[in-house]
């Protein structure tokens, strides 16, 4: 049975938003879709363009909205967050201010600094919204997508109890890109994963039910000896999957024996003792090497592209309507699956439980999970590649560390969490850094006050 209801709280994230459109258009799926946002123009941009494409297709589809989620979550059948407190001008500071310090990031939006510092002001967003899900809608399947995805889940069910599952397109994506770097059809492979959001190892591949990693390994010692025949493209997102491209990954994979997901956009980000200044193979990280200028830079432009589509100023395009690539991609079809109980897998971020043992019972995990008539369910994996656990246990104190921060408004403990991510070591300048940042984003941190 297809869900009724479908929340979308951040919905002025309009790419998601206008993704998630398209594929309930295309599936046929009758829906009532309410969106909530609180920022009034963001909103409008979202139904207005959700609008647009729903009567382009005459789709059997309603909408409403709202800045306040408590007039549209009662009945909800799902609620999706895809919030992103202080939007792209926040994140802009979780990245600029560290590189003050010489601390350099590709990304800023899960760990080092800037990762830290967007959960100060997400987590208590996050719980907010999870204790109005509880009251109004306490049955309906709670979905997160918003970054830093394991601190935000993880919190939230420490805080509330809410059951919210996260989930992130990342592992996914890499999966395929192996299928691609070996040449084999996806259809024809399957995996088993497990770590944390943006860091997660992908430790059993198969080709055909057959160990697929000396498949990866011949074609890394294909490119390495071929050599300058890759392309060595890390500008913004990074180029096309190959070993020259994510060399750090690939460093990982020959040193552990499993492929960090999701590369080394993100993956160098957990790793930040390694690359001292941020330098990257000769690059600085989120400068000539994943220019987070870049990316800002695009989210602005996409969202003033979508804004004159939603108010009429320029026309909605075919490949509006086409099933994009992206963080929604999944979303129906694991609700399909869960409806119809299908038991098909998929990764998801949910509370370890003794599925992976070594690491904490009620850490959440980003790992292979079966979406049945239960919800999802993660695979026990009594084997889990020992080896693996270290890389992982680190940062998973560091978190812990973090929540406690960002819930408390403990000062003392984001110093702390800034010295156990590893990205600064002089307590005087992570005490230094911690100020700066609290400053800068302090209209978001009541808790602080």
């Amino acid at each position: 049975m297809e869900p009724q209801k479908i929340v979308i709280i951040g919905a002025g994230s309009a790419m998601f938003t206008q993704g998630l459109v398209a594929d309930l258009i295309l599936a046929g799926w009758s829906a009532r879709l309410a969106l909530v946002d609180i920022d009034p123009v963001a909103l409008e941009t979202a139904e207005g363009l959700a609008r647009k494409m729903i009567e382009a297709r005459d789709a059997p589809i309603t909408v409403e909205s709202s800045t306040d989620r408590r007039d549209v979550l009662p009945g909800a059948d799902v609620v999706v967050i895809t919030i992103g407190v202080g939007g792209r001008r926040a994140w802009e500071a979780d990245v600029m201010i560290p590189r003050k310090y010489g601390i350099y990031q590709p990304v800023g939006d899960t760990i080092m600094p800037g990762g830290i510092s967007r959960a100060l002001r997400m987590i208590p967003a996050n719980v907010d919204i999870a204790r109005d899900v509880l009251a109004l809608c306490p049955d309906a399947f709670f979905i997160n997508y918003s970054n830093p995805m394991t601190v935000n889940c993880w919190a939230v069910r420490k805080a509330t109890g809410a059951n919210m599952v996260g989930l992130c397109i990342g592992t996914h994506h890499v999966f395929h890109e192996l299928a691609g770097f070996i040449g084999k059809p996806v259809e024809e492979m399957s995996y088993l994963a497990a770590g944390v959001n943006h860091f997660t190892w992908l430790y059993d591949l198969r080709w055909k039910g057959q160990d697929a990693w000396p498949l990866v390994r011949e074609q890394v010692a294909r490119e390495r000896t071929a050599g300058a025949q890759t392309t060595n493209d890390t500008s913004m997102w990074g180029g096309g999957f190959n070993v020259a491209n994510n060399p750090f990954a690939f460093s990982l994979f020959e040193a552990y024996g499993a492929y960090p997901a999701v590369n080394d956009r993100h993956v160098t980000e957990f790793f930040p003792e390694r690359f001292p200044g941020g330098d990257y193979y000769g690059k600085i990280l989120g400068i000539d090497a994943f220019n987070v200028e870049g990316v800002l830079a695009y989210g602005d432009d996409i969202y003033k592209q979508m804004r004159a589509r939603a108010l009429g100023n320029a026309p909605l395009s075919e490949d509006f309507f086409d099933r994009a690539s992206g963080e929604h991609s999944q979303l129906l079809d694991i609700l399909k699956s869960i409806a119809d109980d299908d038991r098909q897998m998929y990764a998801a971020n949910l509370p370890n439980g003794g599925a992976i043992p070594g690491l904490p019972a009620d850490a959440v995990l980003e790992m292979s999970s079966v979406a049945t008539g239960r919800g999802l369910l993660p695979v026990q994996v009594a084997n889990f590649p020992q080896q693996l656990i270290a890389p992982l246990a680190r940062k998973i104190a560091g978190q812990q560390v973090t929540i406690a921060a960002a819930l408390t408004g403990d000062r003392a403990l984001f110093v702390e969490a800034l010295l156990m991510d590893g990205a600064v070591t002089d307590p005087v300048k992570a005490g230094k850094l911690a100020d700066e940042l609290l400053a800068a984003q302090k209209q978001y941190l009541p808790q602080f006050s």
